[in-house]
């Protein structure tokens, strides 16, 4: 900026605080702001500053040449939100930071449009992590709500509706959607039982759309449980509680 723009600058800011530039005034703001050219930058950036109410309501608003230079520094700074690099296919190292700066100058003194939005984000999560995520209940891919009240509603499904044998009531154990299946019996620390690490084959076929069991199939079941449980009880006769001998002609 040399002494003749300096006066011209301090000519718009007098319009503001009633100034009264002088030949000292202009050749010390011409020194302070050497490296800062004179433009349209410079003149917002003094509007700017007037523009803005003081914190103290008594203070006198009067601009200085380092105000200048910061709110130039923002007003383009603002342009280069959105910036991103145009390349051209097999430039050199020299040639992509001479374009580079060309584009960075053109967007930050409004020569150049700038984008009007940002990229959209590409790809999507590895195999791996989607594998992860399935198993345990998560739909990848599932499409966003567009208002928050469709967002609460696709919460809710979320909550209760999952994939998987999880996504529905144990026929066996009537455990919860979203809970694991339990073992029988309980104890002090799990009331309920003790979780099995796979879920019961009836909820299994059920979640897999196959048809319950026919009226055979059931007994047979019933009469393995009974097989399987007087096994366990034959080899642990010491879990058997004893039994209370009551006395009925005592009693009466």
């Amino acid at each position: 900026m040399t002494p003749d723009d300096a006066a011209r600058l301090l000519a718009a800011c007098a319009a503001f605080d009633n100034r009264q530039p002088s030949e000292m005034a202009k050749r010390a703001w011409a020194t302070a702001l050497a490296d800062v050219p004179l433009d349209q930058d410079c003149f917002d950036a003094v509007a700017a500053f007037y523009g803005t109410p003081p914190q103290d309501p008594n203070q006198r608003l009067w601009i200085q040449p380092h105000n200048v230079r910061t709110l130039r520094t923002k007003i383009r700074n603002a342009r280069l939100e959105n910036f991103q690099y145009e390349p051209v296919p097999n430039e050199t190292v020299g040639e992509y930071l001479a374009r580079l700066r060309g584009q960075v100058k053109a967007i930050a003194s409004g020569n150049a449009p700038a984008r009007s939005g940002r990229l959209a984000l590409e790809g999507g999560p590895s195999r791996k992590f989607q594998a992860e995520l399935e198993a345990r209940g998560w739909e990848v891919g599932r499409p966003v709500a567009d208002t928050d009240e469709e967002a609460v509603q696709a919460e809710l499904i979320d909550t209760v509706r999952r994939s998987g044998p999880l996504g529905i009531e144990c026929p066996t154990c009537q455990a919860a959607i979203g809970k694991p299946c339990k073992t029988p019996g309980g104890t002090s620390k799990q009331p309920l039982g003790k979780p099995r690490t796979k879920p019961h084959t009836a909820r299994l076929r059920a979640a897999s759309g196959e048809s319950g069991l026919t009226p055979e199939q059931r007994a047979a079941e019933e009469q393995r449980r009974r097989e399987a449980s007087a096994r366990y009880l034959a080899e642990h006769p010491e879990e058997i509680p004893d039994a209370e001998i009551v006395d009925e002609e005592a009693a009466s």
